[in-house]
C-alpha cells in the first residue's frame, strides 16, 4: 500500500503537461498603485493541463476545458483529520473522445477506472532552477537580472469545483450585502485549486508527504479586486506595518514563526463581511480603522481561534505557535503610536523618493500643517509624473514579454492563457505580446518551416484558439477545413488589417492542409476547399 501511495504518478504522454498559470499575490490583488512598491516578486500558481481534481464523491466531468490536455488523471479530494488540509487519490483516467472534432471550447470525455486503490499524489515538487522552495512555492532569483522581477511559483491541481469543505461560505446569511450574490457566484464558478504542503504538524510524518492544502487565490482575487479603494489601502498599510515589525521572519523555515500574511488577508475579508460600510467611509481616517482592526486581531490571537474565511472548522491559529507577545503588541498599538510609526517608516521613504525640492520639506515635521504641506507636496509630485510611471511600468511589461516569449517555451494552451490576462490589464500589452510572438513563429519557421503546430499556434496567436488533439482525426480533412472556416468568418466580420492579411494567409494554410490529407480525396471535401481557396485568393487579388 505504502508503495502505491508514494508512486511518482505521470500521465500517458508527459509532452502534453502544459504548465497553466494564474498570476497571484500582490500583483493580482491590487488595482491600487502605492509611492512605495507593493510587489517584491511576482506570485504565480501553474497547474498541469493533465491532472484534476474533484471534490469526494462527485461523478468524473464529462466535458473539460479547452486548457486540458487529451488525457487528465483526476484525483478525488480526500480529508485529513486537520480541517484545510487533504489528500489526492488517484480513481480515473479521463480520455478525450476520438469523434470531437469541431468543438474547440470543450471536449467531451470519458472516464476509466483502473487504478489501485490508496494511490495518492505526494507533494514533492522537483525543480532544478529554483533557488529554494519555502512552503508550496519555489522561488527563482532574478535579483541579478535588474529590469526582472524575482518568480515565486506555486505547483498545484485545479479544481473546476467548489469544494464541499467550503460549502456553506456561499450560503451563509451576510447582513451587509458584502460580497453580492453576483461576486459569490463568480467565485463559487471558479472553483478552488489544491496546493502541495503539509500541515506544521505533519511535516516529519510519512503520511505528510501526500498531504496538500486547498487553496483559494483565486476566489480571494475576485473578492480584494471588489473593494472599494480605502479597504484596499487599509489592507496595504496592514501588510506593510506586519510585515516590518511583526513577520520579519515570515519569510523563513522557522518554525517559530507565528503569522503570516495571510492571517492579515483573512482578517481584512472577516472586516469587509462583518463591518458597515459607514466603518470605511465615515469620519474617514486609516489609522483609526487599522488601529481597530489590530485591536480585533490581537483578541483573536489571545483567544487562539483566526477562523478560515472559507472553511468554518479551520482555525489558523494552532497550539503550535506562540502569539502572545505578538498579541501583546498588537494590543498596546494606539492612533499617536501608529501615526508615528507611519510617518517615520512610509512617509518618509515616499520622500526619499521624490526629488530635492519635494524631499527638502522632510527636514522639519514640526507641526501639523508643515507635514500637511509636505504630504501635499508629495500628491502633487505623484499626479504630475503618474505618465512616466505608467510608461516606465509599460516598458517593464514590454521587456518582461520579450523575455517570456524568448526564454519560456510557449505553448498553445499557456499562450491563450497569457493573451487573456492582457487583455484585462491593458490591450496595449496584448497587442505587443502578438506582434512579439508571431516574431517568434517567424523565426522558428526559418530554421524549421512552418510546421502543423507552428500553424496552429499561429491561429492562437491570431485569437482564434486552436485545440491540440492527439487523435487521429488531428490530421483530418474534415478538421483542417472546419479552422479553416472558423477562420475564414472572422475574416468576413473583420476589416481590413495586417491580422485580416494573416488570417486570410493562415486560412489557406489550413486548406492546403486539408487537401494533403489521407481521406482528402472525398468530392465533398475536395470541392469546398478548392471553392474556399479560390474565393480568399481572389479576395487577396492573387492568382
Amino acid at each position: 500500500m505504502w508503495h502505491a501511495m508514494l508512486t511518482n504518478l505521470h500521465t500517458p504522454d508527459d509532452k502534453e503537461a502544459d504548465a497553466i498559470p494564474m498570476l497571484t499575490g500582490s500583483v493580482a490583488e491590487f488595482y491600487i498603485e502605492p509611492i512605495l512598491p507593493h510587489v517584491g516578486d511576482i506570485d504565480v500558481m501553474f497547474h498541469h493541463s493533465t491532472e484534476l481534481a474533484i471534490p469526494r464523491g462527485h461523478p468524473p466531468p464529462t466535458q473539460l476545458p479547452a486548457e486540458f490536455s487529451n488525457y487528465v488523471q483526476v484525483f478525488e479530494i480526500v480529508d485529513s483529520h486537520l480541517p484545510g488540509y487533504v489528500y489526492l487519490e488517484l480513481r480515473y483516467l479521463l480520455t478525450e473522445c476520438a469523434d470531437d472534432v469541431i468543438e474547440y471550447d470543450h471536449g467531451e470525455y470519458l472516464s476509466n477506472i483502473g487504478y489501485d486503490p490508496e494511490t495518492y499524489l505526494p507533494n514533492l515538487f522537483i525543480d532544478s532552477h529554483a533557488s529554494y522552495i519555502h512552503g508550496p512555492a519555489v522561488f527563482t532569483d532574478h535579483s541579478d537580472t535588474p529590469s526582472m522581477l524575482s518568480v515565486d511559483r506555486v505547483p498545484c491541481v485545479r479544481c473546476l469545483s467548489w469544494p464541499s469543505q467550503a460549502a456553506d461560505w456561499s450560503t451563509r446569511h451576510r447582513n451587509y450585502d458584502w460580497p453580492d450574490s453576483a461576486t459569490v457566484d463568480r467565485v463559487v464558478n471558479n472553483g478552488c485549486d489544491v496546493v502541495g504542503v503539509a500541515h506544521r504538524q505533519c511535516k516529519h510524518e510519512l503520511m505528510g508527504k501526500l498531504q496538500h492544502r486547498l487553496s483559494f487565490s483565486r476566489a480571494e482575487i475576485v473578492l480584494i479586486n471588489s473593494w472599494m479603494p480605502v479597504q484596499q489601502i487599509v489592507y496595504h498599510m496592514l501588510r506593510v506595518f506586519m510585515k516590518n515589525e511583526l513577520l520579519a521572519d515570515s519569510g523563513n523555515n522557522s518554525e517559530a514563526c507565528a503569522l503570516s500574511n495571510y492571517h492579515v488577508k483573512t482578517l481584512m475579508m472577516w472586516a469587509c463581511e462583518l463591518k458597515l460600510s459607514s466603518f470605511w467611509t465615515n469620519d474617514l481616517n486609516l489609522i483609526r480603522i487599522c488601529v481597530e482592526l489590530l485591536h480585533t486581531l490581537s483578541a483573536w490571537l489571545t483567544d487562539a481561534r483566526c477562523q478560515h474565511y472559507f472553511i468554518s472548522n479551520c482555525n489558523l491559529i494552532d497550539n503550535s505557535l506562540d502569539v502572545e507577545v505578538i498579541a501583546g503588541q498588537l494590543k498596546s498599538t494606539h492612533k499617536a503610536l501608529l501615526s508615528t510609526w507611519f510617518i517615520n517608516n512610509y512617509v518618509c521613504k515616499c520622500f526619499m523618493l521624490c526629488p530635492e525640492s519635494v524631499s527638502s520639506l522632510f527636514s522639519d515635521f514640526g507641526t501639523n500643517r508643515n507635514l500637511h504641506n509636505a504630504i501635499s507636496a508629495v500628491v502633487n509630485w505623484r499626479k504630475n509624473t503618474d505618465l512616466n510611471n505608467m510608461w516606465d511600468a509599460f516598458q517593464f511589461g514590454e521587456m518582461s514579454v520579450v523575455f517570456m516569449v524568448s526564454n519560456y517555451s510557449l505553448t498553445i494552451r499557456s499562450c491563450t492563457f497569457w493573451m487573456t490576462e492582457f487583455a484585462k490589464r491593458d490591450v496595449r500589452l496584448l497587442i505587443h505580446f502578438t506582434a512579439v510572438t508571431f516574431l517568434h513563429v517567424a523565426y522558428k519557421t526559418s530554421s524549421i518551416g512552418f510546421t502543423e503546430e507552428l500553424l496552429d499556434f499561429s491561429a492562437t496567436i491570431a485569437g482564434q484558439f486552436i485545440s491540440r488533439r492527439r487523435h487521429s482525426s488531428q490530421c483530418s480533412s474534415e478538421l483542417s477545413l472546419s479552422k479553416a472556416t472558423k477562420l475564414m468568418k472572422v475574416i468576413a466580420n473583420s476589416s481590413r488589417s495586417t491580422m485580416q492579411l494573416i488570417e486570410i494567409e493562415l486560412s489557406k494554410a489550413y486548406l492546403y492542409r486539408a487537401l494533403r490529407c489521407k481521406d482528402s480525396d472525398s468530392d465533398s471535401i475536395c470541392c469546398l476547399t478548392n471553392v474556399y481557396l479560390a474565393v480568399l485568393y481572389y479576395t487577396t487579388r492573387q492568382r
